[in-house]
């Protein structure tokens, strides 16, 4: 069963105890979690809101709310991906173009578990730096997306694409305004992020 499944149904007070790292023994190793669970903590650790569907329809009534949450309904969004955009055109969606978006709504090669971060290319964004884009993304993924890391995200994107591999490999990170004294974030893109993330496995 996934661990958004069991994230989201309703638990005892029996299911919500854990043990901690303290009342584990001195030399125990550290409790591993599952690729998906690292994902969640780790994405909404940087700032990240994401919306848990189970099917296509869910991800369309999520989607919704979103536009209805931030007044962007009768606002245009971007749509770089034309078989994405396709895909959501039940929702008519108000489009134009990025210059005037106040969205951009993509997709992403990978979502890495170990730091919460979205690995994107060149087949999302062409060969645009991220500070050309609006400040609020839409991301469409799926739960097969997440890796591990980034190293195990790039050798996926080279066996599905041996025959040209894309350009411009990124990844977004920071989901919430930075502090600018933090020299560590320096140069970061800080996204305003929501991530429609749909089983589907």
């Amino acid at each position: 069963m996934s661990i958004f499944k069991k994230f989201f149904r309703s638990k005892s007070n029996k299911d919500r105890k854990e043990i901690g790292n303290d009342k584990r023994g001195k030399y125990m190793p550290e409790i591993k979690l599952p690729i998906d669970e690292s994902f969640t903590i780790n994405f909404k650790a940087n700032g990240g809101k994401f919306l848990y569907s189970d099917t296509l329809d869910e991800v369309f009534e999520n989607t919704n709310l979103i536009l209805q949450e931030n007044n962007w309904t009768d606002k245009p969004g971007y749509f770089y991906d034309e078989n994405l955009k396709e895909r959501f055109k039940s929702l008519n969606l108000k489009t134009d173009s990025l210059k005037n978006a106040s969205y951009f709504f993509t997709t992403c090669e990978n979502l890495i578990a170990n730091d919460g971060s979205l690995l994107i290319s060149s087949h999302q964004i062409a060969e645009s730096k991220l500070t050309e884009f609006p400040n609020n993304f839409i991301v469409f993924a799926t739960t097969s997306q997440i890796v591990s890391n980034i190293g195990e995200g790039l050798r996926q994107i080279k066996n599905k694409n041996s025959q040209k591999i894309p350009t411009n490999i990124t990844t977004i990170k920071h989901f919430k305004d930075l502090d600018e004294k933090d020299f560590l974030t320096y140069g970061s893109a800080s996204k305003n992020l929501y991530l429609l993330l749909l089983e589907d496995l």
